[in-house]
């Protein structure tokens, strides 16, 4: 009995030992939201924009993200990992660590509700708010697989950021509107974006802007406008309903896709818009059709 008492009280000994010494984090919370884990990272770095003395310190992928927050004279690291269940539904896990008073709080968090507990609870719910109001703006649906028709296009060439995609469209649409419609080209199809590089961590685009046209022998030139072909290629598909500011979600939705089902993919979307922004409207009621490209292996 002596012995069993002994080893008990020394498991129990060295857990506290390394609970308090060695494990990194000094509190954990757990949520449920109905998205996919692209929306939440992004959602993520918006928020953690838009805070005073927050920065993304490490990214590993769309599942791992560790943030630092100050807090007055408190610096809390926020360790978010994000394990997708199935399509629409994602688990989020978040490590809290106080870093001057990590030891104290270790202590304190098992018997009683801290102020550093309460504080942590408020501002995951300020996320989570945001993320919810986030997700209630868009819809993206999974459609059939099938092979992206390729078209002629008149196009702008842009680098940003991912946030301001949009904004480089709006830019461009009048060049492009203008142009076409003072020479007198015929329309081969709503317009459409060709992403031609993509840095995840960073956030960076380079894509292509069109206007799919008739092919003809007369085309009117200008500086800012190339003309290219643009191929045809099998792809991934969804539709996305939603401000084209963040139709980039269903890019992430269709990589999640390809990861689960062990599709190969280029990683460069292409999008193809229905609606003209700029008459407004419910943005629900927008439509844009999402493909990723398969890549096709030679036989």
């Amino acid at each position: 009995m002596k012995k069993i008492v002994l080893f008990i009280g020394t498991v129990l000994a060295l857990g506290a030992l390394w609970y308090l010494f060695i494990y990194p984090y000094d509190y954990m919370v757990r949520m449920k939201v109905n998205t996919f884990p692209g929306t939440i990272k992004q959602t993520l770095k918006l928020w953690d924009s838009n805070l005073t003395n927050a920065q993304i310190l490490e990214q590993e992928g769309l599942h791992s993200v560790l943030q630092e927050i100050t807090f007055g004279d408190s610096t809390h690291l926020y360790k978010w990992e994000v394990i997708p269940e199935n399509d629409s539904l994602s688990s989020i896990k978040v490590f809290v660590k106080d870093r001057e008073n990590s030891l104290s709080n270790k202590i304190k968090v098992p018997f009683a509700d801290t102020d550093f507990e309460k504080r942590t609870r408020k501002t995951l719910k300020d996320f989570l708010d945001q993320l919810t109001e986030h997700i209630e703006s868009f819809r993206v649906t999974l459609k059939e697989p099938e092979e992206f028709q390729g078209k002629f296009c008149a196009c702008t060439s842009l680098s940003t950021s991912q946030f301001k995609k949009a904004d480089g469209m709006m830019k461009d649409y009048p060049l492009l509107n203008n142009i076409l419609v003072k020479s007198g080209l015929q329309l081969d199809g709503p317009p459409l974006v060709e992403v031609t590089a993509w840095d995840r961590e960073e956030d960076w685009l380079k894509y292509n802007f069109c206007y799919p046209i008739k092919r003809t022998d007369s085309l009117p030139e200008h500086p800012d406008l190339v003309y290219k072909e643009i191929q045809s290629r099998k792809a991934l598909k969804a539709e996305y309903n939603g401000n084209y500011v963040t139709s980039d979600r269903a890019w992430y939705f269709l990589l999640d896709h390809a990861s689960k089902k062990e599709i190969e993919v280029t990683g460069l979307p292409i999008e193809v818009f229905f609606n003209n922004p700029t008459l407004g409207g419910d943005a629900l009621r927008w439509k844009a059709e999402v493909y990723m490209p398969i890549v096709e292996n030679d036989q």
